[in-house]
This record gives C-alpha cells, sequence and structure tokens, in this order.
C-alpha cells in the first residue's frame, strides 16, 4: 500500500507552501492523490515528491501555470524539452533585456562623454515604400520590427534599388498619449507595387536639426533627450513628426554596438533656402 502523506510533510519534503499546494491543487497543477471527503484533508504519495520538485524548479523560472501542466502532460521527450527550451528562450530575451536596461542605466549615470554633434539638414521629399499604421507606444518596437522586415523583403521580392537608408516616421501622440501613428520607409528608385501593407510612400520634405545614436535602440531616448534639449534651447521647434534614419543597422550587423540611427527633430530654420 501506498503511503500517504499530510500536506504538512509534503510541504516539507518539497519546499512547496501549504498554501502553494492549496494553489495547485485549486488550478489542477498538483492534485493530492488522496482527499478525505469527511475532514476535506488532503494527502499525497512518495511517487508525487519528483513530480512537485519538477513543478518548483519551472515555477522558479517564472514559467506560467498552463505551459507547467503542458510539460507535465507531454508524453514525450522531445515535446516536453521542446516546451521548456521555448521558455528558457523566453528567459535569456528577458535577461538581455534587463542587461541592456542596466547597462544603459550606467551610462546615463556616467553622464555624457562629449557633447551631442548636432546638425542643421534641409531633407527634401523622396520616394519610398513604406508601412503606415497608428500603434500603441507598448506595441511600437514589435511592430517596427515586423514592418521593417517586411519592407526589405518587399524591396527585394521587387527588385527595388535603395537611394537611401531605411527610415522612421514617428508621430508626437505616440510619445505623449501612448498612441500614434508610426511609419517605416525604405527610398527607392523604380515602380513600386503595393502588397499587403507594404504601399507607395513619399517621404515629406522637412527641416531638421540631427544627431547620430551610436549602439542599440534601447537607450536612445538619451538622444532624444540631448537633441530635444538642444533643439529647445537652441532652435524653434514645429510640429512635425520625428525622425530616424537607420545608417547602420541589424541587416548591416548582428552586433548592436555598431548600429548608428539618425535623430531629426523638425525645427524652423531661419537659415535655410527656400
Amino acid at each position: 500500500m501506498t503511503a500517504a502523506i499530510t500536506i504538512g510533510d509534503f510541504s516539507k519534503m518539497t519546499h512547496l507552501s501549504v498554501k502553494t499546494l492549496h494553489h495547485y491543487h485549486e488550478v489542477g497543477l498538483l492534485e493530492p492523490a488522496e482527499v478525505d471527503r469527511h475532514t476535506g484533508y488532503r494527502y499525497y504519495s512518495p511517487e508525487q515528491v519528483p513530480t512537485a520538485q519538477v513543478i518548483r524548479r519551472l515555477r522558479d523560472l517564472e514559467m506560467p501555470v498552463t505551459d507547467v501542466k503542458a510539460v507535465l502532460a507531454a508524453t514525450d521527450a522531445p515535446t516536453r524539452n521542446a516546451l521548456i527550451a521555448k521558455h528558457l528562450d523566453r528567459l535569456e530575451t528577458q535577461l538581455a533585456r534587463t542587461q541592456g536596461s542596466v547597462d544603459s542605466l550606467r551610462t546615463l549615470l556616467e553622464g555624457p562623454e562629449t557633447d551631442q554633434a548636432t546638425e542643421h539638414r534641409s531633407v527634401a521629399t523622396a520616394p519610398a515604400v513604406g508601412i503606415q499604421d497608428v500603434v500603441d507606444r507598448a506595441d511600437v518596437l514589435a511592430w517596427w520590427q515586423g514592418a521593417l522586415g517586411e519592407l526589405h523583403a518587399s524591396v527585394r521580392a521587387q527588385g527595388l534599388p535603395m537611394t537611401g537608408p531605411a527610415g522612421g516616421l514617428f508621430a508626437g501622440d505616440l510619445y505623449q498619449h501612448d498612441r500614434g501613428q508610426a511609419t517605416v520607409f525604405i527610398p527607392i528608385s523604380g515602380t513600386v507595387h503595393a502588397i499587403g501593407r507594404v504601399m507607395p510612400f513619399v517621404v515629406p520634405a522637412a527641416e531638421l536639426a540631427v544627431a547620430v545614436h551610436y549602439g542599440s535602440l534601447a537607450d536612445v531616448d538619451i538622444t532624444y533627450g540631448t537633441l530635444g534639449s538642444y533643439v529647445t534651447t537652441h532652435e524653434i521647434s514645429v510640429d512635425g513628426p520625428l525622425r530616424e534614419y537607420y545608417l547602420h543597422d541589424s541587416y548591416d550587423t548582428p552586433n548592436p554596438d555598431e548600429w548608428q540611427t539618425e535623430i531629426g527633430w523638425p525645427i524652423f530654420r531661419a537659415d535655410a533656402t527656400t
């Protein structure tokens, strides 16, 4: 006969609190071997100890309960390992994002090594291929990555010569109200065939104060802050979308330390030639 283990002893064996065991029972993650129908006391079996240990380790890795259930329900090792590997990939992505935030904060605390170089630039209209949408601020990075990938694929598929670096236009509402219009584009020559989200687009003319951001876009707000402070102090800022040009990005090198992004802030230039 299998020995019945009280929930208190099972808790001590597995290092899972009684409250946690109650919760796992309620959500169907780890049900007791037996529940006394008169007293409601929960009892476990020795065979459940390894399962509980696996659950504790997966939960320590912040795996959602639904995913833990899927791992435990897997009938073969490849399926189980694939589920765990997928979660580990998510953890590595989160870790990289956290490390990027830590590095960015340290850089910010240390202060800029040199003054940010800023130039004035008159940008003419340019034919391009683009994707435009109204997006939430929380979704803009994923939208931006997907849209740029779609544009590059379309340019290659249609054999369109690029006439400049890819870029983006971002309305002020996106920053001020967490939702606004975003556009990514690639300047090209030739006839663009509209396919799905990809459409012909004309990059508008603008007068800009421009600064270059070096490295990952995780701390691009630092360059935005420096450029915006310069414009507020020395220029006349005008309404219009903020602009980015990706001079050297992930399509050129996987190393973010080598990326270069131009940030353009719309201004009124008294010295511009009409």
